[in-house]
């Protein structure tokens, strides 16, 4: 295959890629979006495997053949519900491919066209170690991240006495590392790089607290890609330099909405240990009463009124109850109930997870909502009806100074009429504090498994049809 092909294959690639990313941005375009990724993929691939330097095809196909058979086992097992810890495991491989690359690059640079051993270029060097070491951290970052969301790690931030001094060293010492392996291609200096990448990314997820992994997941979605393009120039491969920037750069930009949405700085994201939540005073919460109802009461109170916006969180996920609750939905719709959904921006644990599980019910897109389109409904709406969300709709990140989480923008839901509150418990949410909504005359809370009670809504709801 000529050069002048393969930049043109490789530019229109490039260009299903970009136009991947603007298909996702709507859940609209979103399918669509995705065979804009599949098609540039499958192009990106195999102009590849048609350059002259490509000669062991058997490992290739051994290769494919292992990775999509792993693929295909955990696609077919995986539930909706683990879909963030999914990503982050995935975006650990791709950390980790970044440095075994680099590494391969390091010890055999003829066969990547940088220079001879003991002789790489310097400039290879550099792109070698900044691709290694973002890699590395987002290899070991992931992981934690896995853990944390799986369970396996504590969801609970990590800290020790002088933590942000010791990142700040080494991220001193990763530095000077760098320039040593720049100017002298020392074998110790590499390995150096990778074993003090390794330990930042650690260092740099333990401190975060579960009520963050949106933000993680996201952050670590941009480092992958960055690690990504920085060993495109190692390979001088074009095509995966802009893939890696698109990622990375799209990857920032989600990271930064999602700081706003949680009122966290976007820079102690990117270094690192900025989840030193605090859990908030029980109050006097045991002295206090709730207004508690079931599953009749709340199917009454709905059919009654004329508009309910419902506000999906994480609990909803674990009980996996987003086709029962669409069926609820779908059944007030017929009843004359104009029914919408409200999400906020860090619902669930990774950006879009309320999204795609209402897309999985066949929930009608326009139906569905951000934070700054309906935060000013609530006001006007008859009845709210929170399933399995806590911190998102706390009403105290906008009155107390104190709190953990205040400054951080929540669904202003307390200006409902009245607003139905769907918990197993009345146990706080992973930001630690207690929320005043649950104990405000205008809230029922119904206790229970989320998925239970939209079946038991549902239920009320036929049998008034009849």
């Amino acid at each position: 295959m000529s050069a002048s092909l393969t930049a043109s294959l490789y530019l229109l690639s490039s260009v299903c890629f970009i136009m991947a990313l603007r298909g996702l941005s709507s859940p609209k375009s979103a399918r669509i979006g995705n065979i804009y990724g599949i098609s540039g993929m499958v192009i990106a691939v195999f102009t590849t495997l048609a350059l002259p330097g490509v000669i062991s095809f058997g490992m290739i196909v051994l290769g494919v053949l292992i990775g999509g058979a792993i693929g295909t086992a955990i696609a077919l097992r995986i539930e909706m519900t683990a879909l963030p810890q999914l990503v982050a495991a995935f975006h650990s491989l791709v950390g980790l491919s970044a440095v075994f690359v680099a590494g391969a690059a390091f010890y055999a640079p003829e066969a990547y066209g940088i220079g001879h051993a003991g002789d790489i270029k310097t400039a290879s060097l550099v792109e070698m170690s900044i691709g290694t070491a973002i890699g590395a951290i987002t290899f070991t970052g992931s992981i934690i991240a896995f853990g944390k969301l799986q369970g396996i790690v504590s969801g609970r931030p990590l800290v020790f006495a002088g933590q942000h001094l010791v990142n700040l060293c080494l991220g001193i010492l990763l530095a000077a590392v760098i320039v040593w392996l720049a100017l002298d291609e020392s074998q110790m200096a590499f390995w150096l790089i990778v074993v003090i990448s390794l330990l930042l990314g650690i260092l740099i997820i333990v401190p975060i607290g579960g009520a963050d992994m949106p933000v993680v997941v996201s952050m670590l979605n941009s480092y992958s890609g960055w690690a990504a393009a920085g060993i495109g120039f190692t390979l001088s491969n074009p095509l995966l330099i802009i893939v890696g920037a698109l990622v990375g750069s799209s990857g920032a930009i989600l990271s930064y909405i999602m700081c706003k949405g949680m009122n966290r700085s976007f820079i102690s994201v990117i270094l690192g240990g900025f989840g030193g939540e605090v859990s908030g005073s029980s109050g006097d919460k045991e002295d206090r009463i709730v207004k508690q109802g079931a599953a009749a009461d709340a199917a009454f109170i709905m059919e009654q009124a004329s508009t309910v916006i419902i506000v999906p969180g994480y609990g909803m996920a674990v009980a996996q109850a987003q086709h029962s609750l669409a069926e609820m939905a779908n059944l007030l719709t017929e009843k004359g109930v104009k029914v919408r959904y409200a999400i906020h921006p860090v619902a669930g644990r990774m950006p879009g997870h309320m999204n795609v599980l209402l897309a999985e019910a066949n929930v009608p897109y326009e139906n569905v909502l951000e934070l700054d389109e309906i935060n000013h409904d609530f006001a006007s709406t008859e009845v709210v009806f929170v399933i399995g969300a806590n911190d998102t709709v706390n009403p105290a990140a906008k009155t107390d100074k104190s709190s953990a989480i205040y400054g951080m923008p929540v669904l202003n839901v307390e200006e409902a009429q009245t607003t139905l509150v769907v918990k197993r418990s009345m146990a706080s949410g992973y930001a630690g504090v207690d929320n005043p909504l649950f104990f405000s005359d205008k809230t029922m809370m119904l206790f229970g498994d989320a998925k239970k009670m939209c079946e038991d809504i549902v239920k009320s709801l036929q049998g008034s049809q009849h």
